[in-house]
């Protein structure tokens, strides 16, 4: 598989040291990364509103006027999938790459071992994005990408599958669906099964979802959601 891998840091050297272990990535990898050098927040978004497609984002956090936590939170407005990994000599800021679903933190200067394993942990969670469920409504079949894939709600004999563009109503079992979906789904009630990158904000009896749709969840879930966020980012 190919990756585009985009390192937006206002340093030259370090966008430079960084790049070339990226490409040593790739080469031991067996894929060919695409590699695109930005310095500053602003620059990358000029080029990201042409092509939308970064599969990877290695940034830096403080920049500028747009610093990287603010790029991050204008990024993941639009874009649920692309792999943000932050690199600072600054862990201050580590609690808000919560509200981002930062894959990882990387204290400056980085080790060629430490950014490997991050971009193995990166590709892994593209390769699963790409994994589809087909949903059958109103006689057509559609196979949905289960990154785009919000939550799951069971209404009776039939499935709501809430996605980032809409909705689908299928007949089918809630534990049947299940069985189709990645780890980033966790059964939060009865009735329903929230996709975990998409959760802003947990309370006792529901969580809030990125796109400010609210989901409820059984007594005492919290924690345990909680806990499996950060297992899994």
């Amino acid at each position: 598989m190919d990756y585009k891998i985009a390192i937006c840091d206002d340093s030259e050297s370090d966008r430079q040291y960084i790049a070339g272990l990226a490409a040593q990535w790739a080469a031991s990898a067996g894929c060919a990364g695409q590699i695109a050098l930005f310095a500053s927040s602003e620059n990358f978004l000029f080029h990201y509103a042409e092509k939308n497609d970064y599969d990877i984002l290695l940034l830096d956090i403080e920049m500028g006027a747009m610093n990287g936590i603010a790029l991050a939170k204008k990024l993941r407005q639009e874009n649920s999938a692309v792999q943000i990994v932050f690199i600072t000599g600054f862990p201050d800021f580590m609690a808000e790459g919560y509200e981002v679903a930062a894959l990882h933190y990387l204290i400056k200067p980085v080790s060629t071992e430490k950014l490997f394993q991050v971009l193995d942990r990166a590709a892994g969670n593209l390769q699963k994005a790409e994994r589809r469920l087909q949903v059958t409504f109103e006689r057509e079949t559609e196979l949905v990408q289960l990154s785009k894939i919000t939550y799951i709600e069971a209404q009776k004999q039939y499935v709501v599958i809430h996605t980032e563009s809409g909705e689908y109503r299928m007949k089918a079992s809630l534990s049947g669906v299940q069985k189709e979906l990645d780890e980033f789904f966790f059964k939060c009630q009865r009735s329903f099964i929230v996709d975990l990158r998409f959760v802003r904000k947990i309370d006792s009896s529901s969580v809030t979802l990125k796109n400010g749709a609210r989901v409820p969840i059984s007594r005492g879930m919290a924690q345990k959601i909680g806990r499996e966020i950060i297992r899994l980012f």
